[in-house]
Formats: C-alpha cells, sequence, structure tokens
C-alpha cells in the first residue's frame, strides 16, 4: 500500500484498512443512530413525549421529522445524494435539537445534565452533517459510482 500523502502525515500508512472502507464505517455509524431512534418518531408514545416536552404540532411535525431522520439516514449511508440527506438531517437537528434537549429549564440537576449531554451530542451530530454537506460521502458510495 501506497505511503500517504495527505499534508501532515509524515509518509504513514493505512496499514490494514483502507481509507474508503474508514469514510464507509463513517457514513454508517453517523447514520445508524438517524435509522435506530426514526421508528419512534411514528408511535403514540413518541408523538406524546414530544408533546410533553412542546413539540409544536406534534401530530405532524414529530412524524415528519422521522422522515427527514429516515430518508437523510439512509442518503448518507448509501452515499446516495449525501449532501442532500445531510441537509435532511441538519434541518432535523435544528428543529428537534433545542425543543427536546432544554437543559437549561430542567431544576433537577441529574436530569438537566442527561439534557446537556444529548444536547451536545446533537450538536456534535450537527458539525458532522455540515461536514457532510460540503465534502460528500466520500468512496465507496452512490455517488462516487455515479461520477465516473
Amino acid at each position: 500500500m501506497a505511503a500517504d500523502s495527505t499534508p501532515g502525515s509524515h509518509g504513514t500508512e493505512t496499514r490494514s484498512v483502507p481509507k474508503r472502507v474508514i469514510v464507509l464505517l463513517g457514513r454508517l455509524f453517523f447514520a445508524l443512530i438517524f435509522l435506530m431512534a426514526a421508528p419512534n418518531n411514528f408511535t403514540k408514545q413518541g408523538i406524546a413525549y414530544a408533546a410533553s416536552q412542546g413539540a409544536p404540532i406534534a401530530s405532524i411535525g414529530v412524524p415528519l421529522m422521522g422522515v427527514f431522520s429516515i430518508v437523510g439516514g439512509i442518503s448518507i449511508l448509501l452515499g446516495y445524494r449525501a449532501r442532500i440527506g445531510a441537509w435532511l438531517v441538519v434541518a432535523f437537528l435544528l428543529i428537534v435539537t433545542p425543543i427536546m434537549h432544554k437543559f437549561w429549564g430542567i431544576a433537577d440537576p441529574m436530569m438537566a445534565q442527561v439534557q446537556m449531554i444529548n444536547f451536545m451530542k446533537n450538536l456534535s451530530m450537527l458539525g458532522g452533517a455540515l461536514l457532510i454537506t460540503q465534502f460528500g460521502a466520500g468512496p465507496l458510495s452512490l455517488d462516487a459510482r455515479q461520477s465516473l
């Protein structure tokens, strides 16, 4: 395998796993949370919980966010129009995060801490999604295959 020519790599090699496989795994791990959590957005319990947290028009908005989550997650996972999928995830996170994780308004310190962690987790995922909007899905994706 050839030495890495990335600036600052100092000639290090990707020893056993090619970069393209690592990028694929990154997309898989990133998309997994959206795909696994999305079905809850279509349940009575999920909608009721979001409504109890102040989600406006929860009966419509929560399932809509579920669609954003599923479509965006599949798009990123497969690398098919991944930039558009990432924008769906960005919209999902921008809408859901301040509604569902209002740590600043919780009196119980333990619950406030849990919600702050979830809020920060969502911000980190927002950062990842924004990166995908700019750099795309990378190799081993349907987008890369279409550009050949």
